[in-house]
This record gives structure tokens, C-alpha cells and sequence, in this order.
């Protein structure tokens, strides 16, 4: 789907925009970890996004991290619809693992020599990435492994629930646990743009409308 040039421009996003963009990269790692665990399935457009925006370590924009907006686009929407409806039994489990992800960010963020490792580990992976072509699965397994040696040792853990069957497969493990860390990516942006846990109570009409415009400017309702 082609994007408006006008709507989309990096250089046109406010810092409002910029931190919905944000918040939407952790509704969509969000969304994605329940699709995995209930169905063992994930759409790729959105997936990739997510996965790559961990090798993106300088940006101008929030939209660098996706490759422009359309990246996040399966966020936006989750994120409209969960601000204008939280308490929406659908949005449950997005609400729980979205403030989750916020609240497992601030600990990761406290631990200043666990994301040197993190950060080391990443940039070693995307060069293997750039120069040997790792499918996404590929991605996801060396991503995965990150995880496991280092904020799965924290003492907060995220509690991911769905068939149990299919969260014993090893493959699609590997792609929770790097979604996860692709979220928490995305909360660490949101943090470093002012988004603040508070502002999704008090600033809620504003991230919704805003939401719902980036949406709307790449054809989602």
C-alpha cells in the first residue's frame, strides 16, 4: 500500500506523533506475542518491521525505527482501538502484556551493564543479518537467545498465556521472546520521547485522536 508522502514526511511528525508511534511498536509486539501464542501464527508485514527495529540503534524520527509509519500500521490500529476501549474483553490480554512490557522496560533501563550486553549482542546479530541474509525465524532464534541469557533473569517476568501446545514449540518461542524485546525496544523510545505511564490515563482523548489519524493516513479504520 502506498503511503502519503504529506501525511508521513519524518520531518511533519510532531512529538506527539512520534510518541504514538512509539506506543503503537508495543501494541503491536503486544498483539503479535497473542497471536503467536493462540495460533501460532503471525503476519509477516508487521512482523519484520518489529523484528528489524532492533537493529536501529541512531534515529531521527520514531518512524525511522519502522521504516516509516506503515511499519507499525497493525499497532496504530490495536493502540486506537485499545485506548477507546480498554476494558474490552478482546483487549485483555493486549492491555496486559502492553503494561508489562512498559513496566519490564524501566527495570531493563536500570541496568545499565545488561543492555551494553543486549545492545553488543544485537549489533553482532545484525551484522550476521546484513551479510548472510537471516530469514526473520533465523532473526528470531539468535534474538530469542538474547533474551533467555539476560532479561529473563530479571526478577519481573512478562507471563505469556495461550495454547500450550503451541507456546512448547521451540520456533515459535523463539518469535515471542524476540517481539518481546522488539516491544521493549519500542517502550524505551516512548520513554526517551516523554511518554509516561500516567499520560495514557490523562492524555488518553489526545493519543487516541492522533492514533487514529497516523491510522486513517495509511488506509486503517
Amino acid at each position: 500500500m502506498k503511503v502519503r508522502a504529506s501525511q508521513m514526511n519524518n520531518d511533519q511528525l510532531s512529538n506527539l506523533e512520534q510518541q504514538v508511534v512509539a506506543l503503537a511498536g508495543v501494541a503491536q509486539a503486544a498483539r503479535l506475542v497473542d497471536q503467536v501464542s493462540k495460533t501460532g501464527s503471525y503476519p509477516i508485514e508487521f512482523l519484520e518491521p518489529s523484528i528489524h527495529s532492533l537493529f536501529i540503534f541512531e534515529l531521527d524520527s520514531a518512524s525511522d525505527l519502522y521504516n516509516g509509519v506503515a511499519g507499525v500500521k497493525l499497532g496504530l490500529h490495536n493502540l486506537s482501538n485499545l485506548l477507546a476501549d480498554k476494558n474490552a474483553k478482546e483487549n485483555q490480554d493486549l492491555v496486559r502484556y502492553m503494561f508489562s512490557l512498559l513496566y519490564l522496560e524501566r527495570k531493563f533501563a536500570s541496568d545499565s551493564e545488561m543492555m551494553s550486553i543486549v545492545r553488543a549482542r544485537l549489533e553482532h546479530t545484525g551484522f550476521r543479518a546484513e551479510h548472510f541474509s537471516d530469514s526473520v525465524r533465523e532473526l528470531c532464534h539468535g534474538i530469542s537467545g538474547i533474551y533467555q541469557d539476560t532479561l529473563s533473569h530479571l526478577r519481573f517476568r512478562i507471563r505469556v498465556t495461550g495454547s500450550a501446545q503451541l507456546l512448547q514449540d521451540s520456533g515459535n518461542a523463539d518469535v515471542i521472546r524476540a517481539v518481546l524485546l522488539a516491544g521493549i525496544r519500542a517502550a524505551f523510545l516512548w520513554r526517551q520521547l516523554g511518554g509516561r505511564r500516567w499520560s495514557l490515563l490523562l492524555r488518553r482523548k489526545k493519543l487516541l485522536t492522533t492514533a487514529q489519524n497516523l491510522s486513517r493516513g495509511l488506509g486503517v479504520v
